[in-house]
């Protein structure tokens, strides 16, 4: 296929649209199912690029959930514990590939913006991945094959409308690429700068410490930043993103953002939180949506005068205290950033969601100032000396 007419551009009123290659020759994607739009295929052909890349960087099967053109996460394929089984909705006991593995972390990163997200995946779409995200809201999937139990299952979602996309595997962009803006024409080289633990070598605090575990949380941040819109901020645990700041005017912001975001991903796994007594046959969506409120200060003291509709029982408040408490025995997190931190105040709302090791460029004329408040914390900083931004 040489080009695809779309329904729309970003919206409505602006048509026509279409993909194609500028140069001429066939798209390296094939849609499977659906009408994929605009969006979804911006989403589509970043996240694929974040899976792909982060297979090849660590070797192990890889995913992302991507909404308007910014991951809500991403993971690679390690196996899901218990509580990570609770949280995600996962059934005990059941068996998972590694690529579903990788897909369900990804997700469950932010459930909440993964809502109607773009699922990419590095490997074949199985079964084990089809199946779950079957009972989730999602506008498609790009993948470079499909089994064909997967495909009948995805064929079968939204009333038979849901998207599904092939990738070419061996598809490589042409080196060049453009961007119209206004009417004014865009030209840059591709950023096909390989990320990988060659990039770590550069330790500049105190502490050298940096396990395997680390490692990998590092390329791991450092990719999907690459595919995150600037500035931005990405925390990682055990090669899952946890929080991602996206498209903040200021660091600290994307900072804060992608803290608050990991904070609430550990208080899910609060046993206040594991134990909400929900009442029987109530959606995913509607059970996140819980969540999220009963975690919010704003929001948790209407959620709890108006719990009939959510729960069996009123379930009994998260207090402030207990989430300080909670979040402070979070440890073990990776923060990367895709420029340089300009102040130490980054680090230090970095450290209140349990980051030991940074991984950022480095350049700020205060890098000393940043060197010496994660040394005042024992914590591990590298330095790549490459920028991260994507718009």
């Amino acid at each position: 296929m040489t080009e695809l007419e779309l329904k729309y551009g970003c919206n409505p009123n602006q048509k026509p649209s279409r993909i194609f290659m500028r140069g001429g020759g066939d798209l390296p994607v094939t849609v499977l199912n659906g009408r994929p739009g605009y969006i979804n295929f911006l989403d589509a052909l970043n996240a694929w690029q974040l899976a792909r890349e982060l297979r090849e960087a660590t070797g192990l099967p890889a995913a992302a959930s991507f909404k308007h053109v910014s991951p809500a996460g991403a993971a690679v394929g390690l196996p899901l514990s218990e509580t990570d089984r609770k949280i995600y909705f996962v059934e005990s006991g059941r068996g998972l590939s590694p690529i579903a593995c990788a897909y369900i972390r990804a997700r469950g990163a932010d459930r909440l913006c993964s809502y109607g997200d773009w699922a990419a995946l590095s490997d074949v779409c199985d079964a084990d991945t089809a199946q779950y995200l079957k009972a989730e809201v999602s506008d498609g999937i790009i993948a470079p094959g499909y089994t064909p139990e997967a495909l009948e299952i995805l064929r079968a979602k939204k009333k038979g409308n849901y998207n599904v996309v092939q990738m070419d595997p061996d598809y490589v962009p042409d080196p060049v690429e453009y961007k119209d803006v206004f009417g004014v024409t865009f030209q840059q080289g591709r950023n096909g700068y390989k990320i990988d633990e060659g990039l770590l070598g550069n330790i500049v605090t105190k502490s050298r410490d940096l396990p395997q575990a680390a490692k990998i949380d590092m390329v791991t941040a450092l990719i999907t930043l690459k595919y995150t819109q600037s500035n931005s901020v990405c925390y990682v645990k055990d090669g899952q993103a946890i929080g991602v700041g996206a498209g903040q005017q200021s660091r600290i912001h994307c900072t804060r953002l992608a803290g608050g975001k990991a904070d609430n991903w550990y208080l899910r796994q609060h046993p206040k939180v594991l134990s909400l007594p929900f009442l029987d046959g109530i959606r995913r969506p509607d059970r996140d949506n819980a969540i999220d409120c009963y975690l919010s200060e704003e929001e948790s003291r209407w959620l709890l005068a108006e719990w009939q509709n959510t729960f069996k029982t009123r379930p009994e408040p998260l207090t402030a205290e207990e989430k300080r408490d909670w979040i402070a025995g979070l440890r073990g997190v990776t923060c990367g950033s895709d420029a340089f931190f300009p102040f130490g105040d980054n680090v230090e709302r970095a450290r209140r969601s349990g980051v030991e090791y940074i991984v950022q460029p480095g350049g700020s004329i205060r890098d000393d100032h940043v060197i010496e408040t994660a040394d005042k914390y024992g914590m591990t900083m590298c330095f790549t000396g490459m920028r991260l931004f994507h718009h």
